[in-house]
């Protein structure tokens, strides 16, 4: 497995001085916070900027993992403006050699059923696009769809390659799942793992990897067990608790604790 952090740990911090921390850590790759006044990374840049992140990250040898868009699929209204933000974070994501964009469910109060037809209807809408370009639209466990049952429903209906999973093993957590059951469900969707670590389920404080709660090592070893080799991409999100630590000075410990983990499941 490959390893990645997001940039919500470093929030607004310049795209060379990212890839740079991401080299001198030993992290494989990086995955993108797309947000047009808080980062240096977002739809409005023009073809220019858009080749010089992506040359900022060859140059230091690490790989853009992910765009992370803030993209609600399932949300209530008209489809087209959610069609259009998620054209538009796929052009950027293949831009910047990037595979994956995340996207979120973002029902809210909508009924299951119908929100998830909703957000079917939208990802298939733009499944063939994201397939020219090489990028894969991600549906994080996140919110009205925290676990993976929830967004296996929304992938079952869209039954395209180009459309898959992101497992945020925080919310397929506090939604009552344990790795066991998470995994398989998302299996055959499943683009990348985004793992953290928090205090408790009523303080989701982050905290240093293997210094909380979360199943990071059941985790680990149900993803090695089935043979899966893809990216874990740890999110911290300093962006949301500007109190806690500054994340570089993390990131040595992150590394160990995630290749310990890797090695102990092999």
């Amino acid at each position: 497995m490959k390893i990645a952090f997001s940039t919500l740990g470093v929030p607004g911090m310049p795209v060379a001085q990212v890839a740079q921390l991401a080299a001198d850590h030993r992290f494989h790759g990086v995955e993108l916070r797309a947000h047009p006044t808080e980062e240096p990374v977002h739809t409005g840049l023009a073809p220019r900027q858009r080749s010089e992140v992506r040359q900022e990250f060859i140059d230091a040898g690490v790989e853009v993992l992910g765009i992370g868009s803030y993209v609600k699929v399932a949300a209530p209204g008209e489809d087209e403006p959610v069609l259009t933000e998620l054209r538009d974070h796929v052009a950027l994501a293949a831009d910047l050699g990037a595979p994956y964009v995340r996207v979120f469910p973002g029902a809210g109060e909508s009924a299951p059923a119908g929100a998830d037809a909703v957000a079917a209807r939208r990802l298939a809408a733009v499944a063939a696009y994201a397939l020219d370009r090489q990028v894969r639209i991600l549906v994080e466990t996140h919110d009205s769809h925290r676990t993976a049952a929830d967004v296996g429903r929304i992938l079952g209906l869209v039954g395209h390659r180009a459309v898959g999973a992101l497992w945020d093993v925080m919310h397929t957590w506090l939604g009552g799942e344990q790795p066991s059951a998470s995994y398989p469900a998302l299996a055959p969707h499943l683009g990348y793992v985004q793992v953290k670590d928090i205090a408790s389920a009523g303080d989701q404080t982050p905290l240093p990897l293997g210094q909380g709660v979360l199943p990071l090592t059941e985790c680990v070893e149900v993803l090695s067990r089935e043979g899966w080799d893809g990216w874990l991409c740890w999110e911290y999100e300093k962006r949301w608790f500007p109190a806690v630590p500054e994340l570089p000075g993390l990131l040595d410990g992150a590394r160990h604790h995630l290749w310990r983990l890797l090695n102990e499941s092999a």
